[in-house]
């Protein structure tokens, strides 16, 4: 059986709650059959998020990490291709931390690919009836940091690790007074669902357009 490690971010930025640790706990509650899912909270806090994603790796040894975290204005699921070797925080983190132009690892390569199927798990969403796409960009605040942190561990210390980050919208609660996208928490644990039953029985990817003009 294969064994999933989720992982979400507590709220940030003045939000009173965070869809990704919303969705990943549902999954976890309600897995796929056949998949055994653990689901964990990340701080979203420079270093420390690290550190709790590191000791839920050894507290799971999981085959398969999917880590989760919420990009408020994006309109769907978003499965990222490539995490980048750089702290840049345009606010600052839980803690009040503001890190500018800081390597994630110092020494460590420019940046690493996902490990999963990306562009599989996108078709994936859009079969269940759910937006989707391949985004470019994890940013450089506390998600980039921690899919840095995770594909690091995977190339230096557990190479059979494999892993991903997926970036979700909003839920519709957070957003009443303001004119920006949404889902219900239920579409995206549905969702990280279909992205879950594709990365654990898939290593493969398809092709097909991905990419972004800009």
């Amino acid at each position: 059986m294969t064994r999933v490690l989720l992982t979400g971010f507590e709220p940030f930025g003045g939000e009173s709650l965070n869809p990704s640790w919303q969705a990943v706990r549902a999954v976890a509650v309600d897995p796929p059959q056949g998949i055994d899912v653990h689901a964990a909270q990340l701080p979203c806090v420079f270093g420390d998020a690290i550190d709790a994603l590191y000791d839920a790796v050894r507290e799971t040894e999981p085959d398969l990490v999917v880590c989760v975290g919420q990009a408020g204005g994006r309109p769907d699921l978003t499965v990222e291709r490539v995490a980048v070797n750089i702290d840049d925080a345009v606010i600052p983190d839980n803690l009040g931390a503001r890190p500018v132009d800081e390597p994630v690892v110092p020494g460590g390569p420019a940046a690493y690919f996902a490990t999963l199927p990306v562009k599989r798990c996108v078709a994936a969403v859009r079969d269940a009836g759910l937006p989707a796409s391949v985004s470019q960009t994890a940013g450089t605040f506390v998600c980039n940091h921690v899919f840095y942190a995770l594909m690091h561990l995977a190339a230096t210390e557990r190479p059979g690790l494999r892993g991903g980050f997926v970036h979700v919208p909003y839920a519709p609660e957070q957003v009443t007074d303001r004119a920006l996208p949404s889902l219900p928490v239920a579409a995206v644990a549905e969702g990280l669902r279909m992205i879950v039953i594709t990365a654990a029985h898939r290593t493969e990817d398809i092709r097909a357009v991905g990419g972004a003009t800009h």
